[in-house]
């Protein structure tokens, strides 16, 4: 304990930029173990935590910090971190810790200012994949907002079960704004809830395929060429949008397989029946996971890591959230792709071919 004081007592006789980065941890870990008690007693403790507290501000280490000892006062600075980076961990557990830290006035405070800002923070609130942000995201789709706004409202509520079934009711009662119409459509019929997609079905029918909708055999399709610019086209485009679960040479998000190199790795009929069939052939370590909470939130994605205290998981939108083992009701791993199925239902016959071609492009450099 005596060691403890003294290495705080030390970091309290420097400014923020003076403190060394390689003595961060070991300072950060000195406070978290003396707890809110003991440091807000002593006012050079509270001195060298307000200290590391501006040494790190911007990063998990605050996010964390901030969270132990429940400094509300700092929700403007966590809020700002989750606006600016939407889809990282950091940005996603900073918010959930205004969420926690009694932050809710706050959030809604800044959600009917700037529209842009706004979208942001409607991002970050779906990515915490909690039910509780639904009463938050759910205003923007019935009061009067811009329709960008909307339709990340509408985008963010269907990561979420409890958000996806407001959805629905909105859409039974026909008073999904027009503008989120067709976002909503796209995200209902693609999430992974059985009786959601078929409802969503029924209220929310996707736009019928162009063509004769029908698709030839894999061996037929393999032997057509391709137009590969036009397919890095469809591999981008918002019904299709390959690029928000992988990457190509960094550009996306990290949360499926790479494709940088899918070209040298399978062929075009392998390409054909991971788009087709992609329960198929799971790689491993890409194996799907649900986490149910004890306070009713669901988590889906790859497991990241298995502690005697907590599970990680990487969810759909590549944010990493960690979640205690003491707050789990059940978890599940699925046989089930992490790919959703039926994504040929958003193409047609050349569309599939086209991005066929340009996935076998990417391959490695010589």
């Amino acid at each position: 304990m005596r060691l403890l004081f003294s290495i705080l007592f030390a970091a309290s006789s420097l400014t923020a930029a003076e403190i060394p980065p390689e003595k961060l941890n070991t300072i950060i870990g000195a406070l978290t173990r003396l707890g809110p008690e003991q440091v807000n007693a002593n006012p050079r403790l509270k001195d060298a935590l307000g200290k590391v507290l501006t040494a790190t501000e911007g990063t998990e280490q605050f996010v964390e910090l901030v969270e132990v000892f429940k400094l509300k006062d700092r929700n403007p600075q966590l809020l700002e971190m989750g606006i600016a980076n939407p889809n990282s961990t950091a940005g996603t557990a900073a918010i959930n810790v205004v969420l926690s830290n009694d932050g809710s006035d706050l959030i809604k405070t800044t959600l009917n200012k700037d529209p842009k800002r706004a979208a942001k923070l409607v991002e970050a609130l779906g990515n915490t994949l909690k039910g509780t942000t639904a009463k938050l995201i759910l205003p923007i789709l019935t009061g009067n907002h811009d329709p960008t706004l909307q339709k990340e409202a509408a985008r963010s509520l269907a990561k979420f079960k409890q958000g996806a079934q407001e959805l629905l009711k909105l859409a039974e009662t026909d008073s999904l704004p027009e503008a989120t119409r067709l976002t909503a459509t796209m995200e209902l019929n693609s999430v992974r809830w059985t009786d959601v997609k078929e409802t969503a079905a029924k209220l929310l029918p996707l736009p019928q395929m162009q063509g004769d909708g029908s698709f030839p055999p894999i061996n037929e399709l393999a032997k057509r060429a391709g137009d590969p610019k036009r397919g890095a086209v469809v591999y981008t485009r918002e019904t299709v949008a390959c690029n928000r679960c992988h990457q190509v040479n960094g550009h996306g998000i990290d949360f499926g397989p790479a494709l940088s190199e899918i070209g040298s790795k399978l062929t075009k009929e392998a390409l054909y029946e991971s788009i087709l069939a992609p329960n198929s052939g799971i790689l491993m370590g890409y194996e799907s996971w649900t986490i149910e909470t004890k306070s009713g939130d669901e988590f889906y994605g790859l497991l990241v890591s298995d502690t005697k205290d907590q599970l990680t998981i990487k969810t759909v939108g590549g944010i990493v959230n960690r979640i205690s083992k003491s707050d789990i009701d059940f978890q599940r791993k699925s046989q089930l792709s992490i790919m959703p199925s039926g994504l040929q239902q958003m193409m047609t016959v050349q569309d599939l071919v086209d991005l066929v071609e340009y996935l076998a492009t990417l391959k490695k450099a010589n």
